[in-house]
């Protein structure tokens, strides 16, 4: 057993677990940051979005050092079947601000360098670590950590679990059930390497900006599942990701979905010519409010993706994981600062704290969506997207039909495919889940 003894152990060095350990180490405390990966962000290869906002909170001057790509000043959204898709987006100058408000980032860059920011602070970081279990008291508490390393207990005041979605840790010690596969999207990712100039051509952009576009439809096969492009500065992050429990149901391989996505007509000319470099599959949480595990306990707390708290509906992941982990270490610092126990009890401040947050509120506005898109996918990524494809090719083709047979066959085809009493039972349900 390793005899010193910290104030916080965090398991885990991506978004959460960063957040957490700067937070606590700028507070004066003794911290422990145990990564299993050789280093933070190294089994994080791909492209993400950054809210700026959140990490302004932890280190108002990144803008200065942080490896950013691109500061998003366009988000584009298409509806797709196999041959076409119908598209909105949003496009603003004023995204050219002094001060951007997205960014897209590269995750092995920039955990890297975010893990730098946490040791200057004073944290301690020990990569290639596995934490195989969670030590108990006689009591019952969580009083440390056990790790594959030699002599490898070691004791603190409270345990961070930011080990991600799919950490074994804290099932392991019943803290919390194993995610369920429809509460759990495996998403597959590539990155594809063009020169900047053919990415700012191609995305109509100039110096660093910036293009996001989501796309859902046929591309997922029925199954509950999105695609994405971001346009960095030398590389185009591209992927697909639905949920696990669709992938057992369908037999439908993630790999396969992502060859149809990227030679679709609309995806395809963007990556022409691209070298993929680098190819990556993450789980991601997709359950919602619903899902949230307990947050607390004897001697620990949870944060980020293995607290569930990812927002499905507006796609934010890394907002709400640095949000809470600099909310728990926020707690865990005013229970140290009171010379209080890491009680359950006295922990109970970072629900509190979390309940207050843009994060709960969120997720809690929104918690009966992702079960509707979960039961109805064959609906809302199928039918509907092919019958808005049907219904704007008939809008936009001029053959010589008179428009009253037009709009009398596209609402025949409506029908056909799904009753009215359907349409409207679907309608209904997305407005009292989305209200």
């Amino acid at each position: 057993m390793i005899e010193e003894r910290f104030d916080a152990i965090v398991v885990g060095a991506g978004m959460a677990g960063n957040a957490a350990a700067l937070t606590m180490a700028k507070r004066g405390m003794k911290v422990l940051q145990l990564e299993r990966g050789e280093y933070p962000g190294s089994k994080n290869v791909q492209g993400a979005i950054l809210y700026a906002d959140m990490l302004e909170k932890l280190i108002p001057e990144f803008r200065e050092e942080a490896p950013l790509e691109r500061h998003v000043i366009e988000q584009r959204f298409w509806m797709m079947d196999d041959r076409s898709h119908v598209g909105m987006h949003y496009r603003s100058d004023e995204f050219n601000e002094e001060r951007p408000n997205r960014y897209t980032i590269i995750r092995a860059q920039f955990d890297k360098w975010f893990s730098s920011k946490v040791r200057e602070a004073g944290a301690t970081l020990l990569c290639e670590t596995t934490v195989t279990e969670l030590v108990r008291d006689e009591r019952e508490r969580i009083v440390g950590v056990r790790t594959d390393r030699r002599d490898g207990e070691i004791h603190a005041d409270v345990v961070v679990l930011a080990e991600g979605v799919n950490g074994l840790l804290g099932t392991r010690a019943g803290l919390r059930a194993r995610p369920r596969p429809d509460n759990v999207a495996l998403a597959v990712k590539e990155m594809h390497f063009l020169p900047r100039e053919t990415i700012e051509a191609r995305f109509n952009l100039k110096g660093d900006e910036g293009v996001v576009i989501e796309a859902a439809g046929t591309i997922s096969r029925g199954m509950t599942g999105m695609g994405f492009i971001y346009a960095n500065k030398e590389c185009i992050s591209l992927g697909i990701g639905c949920l696990v429990a669709d992938f057992q149901r369908t037999g439908q391989t993630p790999y396969g979905l992502l060859d149809q996505f990227k030679s679709h007509p609309s995806v395809a000319p963007l990556v022409a010519g691209t070298e993929v470099k680098e190819y990556s599959a993450h789980l991601i949480p997709e359950g919602g409010y619903k899902s949230i595990p307990q947050l607390y306990g004897e001697g620990w707390v949870v944060v980020g993706d293995a607290a569930q708290l990812n927002n499905a509906i507006h796609r934010e992941g890394s907002n709400l994981a640095m949000t809470s982990g600099r909310i728990a270490a926020e707690a865990i610092g005013l229970v140290k600062s009171r010379g209080e126990p890491m009680s359950a009890a006295n922990l109970s401040i970072y629900k509190k704290m979390l309940d207050d947050s843009f994060v709960i509120k969120d997720l809690k506005k929104y918690k009966d969506l992702p079960p509707l898109m979960h039961t109805q996918s064959q609906n809302f990524f199928l039918t509907y997207p092919q019958l808005i494809s049907k219904a704007m090719q008939n809008f936009v083709r001029v053959d010589g039909t008179p428009k009253a047979e037009k709009e009398k066959a596209t609402l025949k085809s409506f029908v056909k495919a799904r009753s009215w009493a359907g349409l409207f039972g679907d309608a209904c349900r997305f407005a009292r889940a989305w209200r």
